[in-house]
């Protein structure tokens, strides 16, 4: 594995080289996803459209999973997404 070094800017602001900008499809004005891991800090540009339909999929059969009889309308009343991404945090 390579390593680059940059310098951290002033205001927190770090340099990513071009080329590995271009090799993870990071383009100016996209955002990124900086994520906590045990080696430091991961960044992530968009994922790809396999990448996302594999997510999708996941997330379907880990809601399968979960389910124990059919759904009825107003099973999700009280239920925020929000709490959903919290779960996967901790």
């Amino acid at each position: 594995m390579v390593e680059l070094k940059v310098k951290v800017g002033s205001k927190g602001q770090i340099l990513i080289p071009k080329i590995l900008r271009e090799r993870y499809g990071i383009n100016q004005g996209e955002s990124v996803t900086i994520e906590p891991a045990s080696e430091g800090l991961l960044i992530r540009g968009k994922p790809s459209p396999d990448e996302v339909m594999r997510r999708l999929k996941n997330h379907v059969e880990k809601i399968k999973t979960m389910a124990t009889e059919e759904p009825k309308l107003g099973d999700l009343k009280k239920t925020y997404l929000e709490e959903e991404f919290e779960e996967e945090r901790a």
